[in-house]
């Protein structure tokens, strides 16, 4: 759809804002004769907009922006029973949304997308005819082309090619991530790490999610497992894992686990501001609880401090706050578990989300095969 000169103009605005044209020719390398004629191409073509003017020393500049309305996509999150299906534009704002019946039966929820576009699209007809990818998200290993899920433990599929199938029921071409690829992807197009290169994603929820992006592209290793932290041996011999493992951070540090570890202690704790406000009183069985799973999320990111050195690591949660014990005790351990050199020095962000995250993560891997191409290894 665009050519390697006009993906790359896509590519450092969607990473930095609007720019000028002389900014955009710096940052590509190219003229600004040269850099003014593509941007006019896009301009024509209804990707770009002039936005505000900027003065200061000299004429003044036009800055020029992704126009939301030029492309629309479909996120839908695998994750959640009923399964969210969401509208948004190239902002990654959100502008209908839909709910699908949970099935793991791949070719079921194929033919449920395809059936549900048309509800969806209902009284968007701009966005209907400039309907330009699919996305979902899920929880498990996907292959580098976004095609097929290698394996989902949580849905049971092996080596499914749901893109395809999803494809054929629908006729518009989809996309499928990492439920935490997708989020780590969603920050870097629309959030808060617009403007770092190199950050990793840590999500905390019923499961653990992991993800790195690299010099501004995802990185998702050989086999498309990088960043699978959740299944990292954190208690050698420790309580079995969903993976066939022992041990793994998943059974210590996810929400099920605490909240089965709570109810293991004869608490009556059913999220983590529950089990805050026991430990608050004083609850000796619930500060243990706490402790322990804080101290492994916190020795997890040190450990991915150490080996990537990022830019900042940006946990996000679906319960609870960081501003209690928990939150506490994670920085502890990572403070703890850092080499002296590093401490201190990789900013740790944490962001509460709501439940359209994965949906808006799926969609936004869309978004970026439509500005970016699918090389986001």
């Amino acid at each position: 759809m665009f050519n390697t000169s006009q993906r790359e103009l896509l590519r450092v605005i969607s990473e930095s804002g609007p720019l000028s044209r002389t900014d955009l020719a710096a940052a590509i390398g190219l003229s600004k004769a040269a850099m003014s004629g593509i941007a006019r191409e896009l301009i024509d073509r209804g990707v770009l907009h002039e936005t505000e003017t900027v003065y200061g020393q000299g004429r003044p500049s036009v800055l020029l922006d992704l126009k939301p309305e030029c492309a629309f996509f479909i996120g839908i999150s695998l994750l959640e029973d009923p399964a969210p299906m969401i509208l948004s534009d190239l902002n990654g704002n959100i502008i209908a949304r839909q709910q699908l019946p949970h099935s793991r039966d791949p070719k079921v929820i194929a033919n449920a997308i395809a059936y549900g576009l048309p509800e969806i699209l209902k009284g968007h007809p701009q966005a209907s005819s400039k309907l330009a990818g699919i996305g979902v998200a899920l929880s498990g290993f996907v292959d580098e082309k976004q095609a097929t899920c290698v394996q989902s433990t949580l849905l049971g599929w092996q080596d499914v090619p749901l893109a395809e199938f999803i494809r054929q029921a629908s006729g518009v071409d989809t996309f499928i991530e990492n439920d935490a690829k997708a989020v780590a992807v969603s920050e870097k197009l629309f959030g808060i790490a617009r403007d770092v290169p190199n950050f990793s994603i840590v999500s905390l929820g019923d499961g653990i999610g992991c993800a790195h992006v690299i010099d501004g592209r995802l990185y998702r290793g050989n086999h498309g497992g990088a960043g699978e932290i959740a299944h990292a041996t954190i208690e050698p011999g420790g309580a079995p894992c969903r993976c066939g493992k022992r041990g793994c951070l998943d059974t210590i540090a996810s929400m099920t686990a605490i909240k089965e570890m709570a109810r293991a202690a004869g608490l009556k704790c059913t999220s983590l501001s529950e089990l805050e406000e026991e430990a608050s009183l004083g609850t000796a069985e619930a500060i243990a609880i706490i402790h322990k799973a804080g101290a492994a999320i916190g020795l997890a990111i040190s450990h991915l401090i150490q080996m990537n050195d990022p830019g900042m690591i940006l946990v996000t949660h679906v319960e609870g706050s960081f501003e209690g014990l928990f939150g506490t005790v994670v920085q502890q351990a990572v403070e703890a578990n850092v080499l002296p050199r590093y401490a201190g020095q990789t900013p740790i962000r944490t962001r509460r989300v709501d439940s359209d995250v994965w949906a808006r993560g799926a969609a936004s891997i869309a978004a970026h095969n439509f500005l970016i191409g699918p090389n986001i290894s």
